[in-house]
């Protein structure tokens, strides 16, 4: 709460790079790099090329060949995959009725300001600890992108649910219409009662029909079984201080949503997720190819 995300912050770069160094891409974010400046992203750069020998000890190249690798199999897997499915299933869902967008642990998404024709009529609300959300809208304003008319912020602590009551109290808010909720990135730093907690709050304030997007960990996460890239995220997070905390079976999840009204429309282990959405980029790039993140599953429900 005191300071911005460090992940979100490497996230951001992460899609960055992606988009600058591709023609045909997993998810084109064409604004990320507008909100890092010039010493953040090089300064991640070299700090990601310099840690070449932690996520590949046996590593052979040049610098530039080293930051491509830690980026193209560590950094880039998580966030643009689970942006891919949220935006497709967000565009299902609009074609389907839904009215408003609602982004937990926005970070430095940058969805609302580069909305497609098909999201203009959208009410779209950004909930995330202050520190973040008051640097992005500080990082928007230095990059001359104006915030449309449509978005609006909430400030949230995710452990205590202050963000519910602004929620409801927001005068362009309205429960009676269906939602779409986004999780991104945030079922790993809760606690499984606290992850809990946000699904019930928002299974509260959402009308039938509405719909959940989120990303999680599976059983195997933080065990021997989970695979390399995992081991070495948990501990990237940690030296971050902000450590990765519970997972989940699909059974865990399944009975968690159920709980609380929603139930699952689509689900997507690691292969699947692959299959999906890494396929035409693989095809563009057969040296530099890209996998879904170990031992990490996304899933879309709905409220019944």
């Amino acid at each position: 709460m005191e300071q911005k995300s460090l992940t979100a912050l490497i996230s951001a770069f992460s899609r960055a790079y992606h988009a600058l160094n591709n023609e045909v891409t997993i998810f084109n974010d064409s604004l990320a790099r507008d909100l890092l400046t010039d010493e953040e992203f090089n300064q991640i750069a070299k700090n990601m090329s310099n840690g070449i020998g932690f996520f590949n000890p046996s590593f052979v190249g040049e610098p530039e060949q080293a930051l491509r690798w830690v980026v193209d199999n560590q950094l880039s897997p998580s966030p643009l995959g689970r942006a891919a499915f949220a935006e497709k299933s967000l565009e299902w869902a609009v074609r389907t009725g839904t009215e408003q967008y609602l982004i937990w642990g926005a970070g430095y998404d940058t969805f609302a300001y580069r909305q497609p024709l098909w999201a203009k009529a959208l009410q779209i609300f950004e909930v995330d600890h202050p520190a973040t959300a008051r640097d992005k809208q500080e990082r928007l304003k230095s990059a001359g992108i104006v915030i449309p008319d449509n978005v609006h912020y909430i400030e949230a602590d995710f452990t205590k649910g202050t963000w519910k009551k602004e929620m409801q109290n927001h005068n362009s808010f309205n429960s009676d219409k269906i939602s779409c909720c986004s999780i991104l990135g945030v079922a790993y730093y809760l606690s499984k009662e606290s992850f809990e907690s946000v699904i019930s709050s928002i299974s509260s304030i959402v009308a039938k029909g509405s719909s959940i997007i989120f990303d999680y960990p599976d059983e195997n996460s933080y065990t021997e079984k989970a695979g390399e890239r995992t081991k070495k995220q948990f501990m990237l997070a940690g030296v971050a201080n902000e450590k990765m905390l519970a997972c989940y079976s699909y059974s865990d999840i399944e009975q968690l949503l159920s709980a609380h009204e929603f139930l699952i429309y689509e689900h997507l282990e690691p292969q699947g997720i692959t299959e999906q959405y890494f396929a035409l980029y693989n095809e563009a790039n057969p040296k530099n190819q890209m996998s879904a993140f170990d031992n990490t599953n996304y899933c879309l429900a709905v409220k019944q």
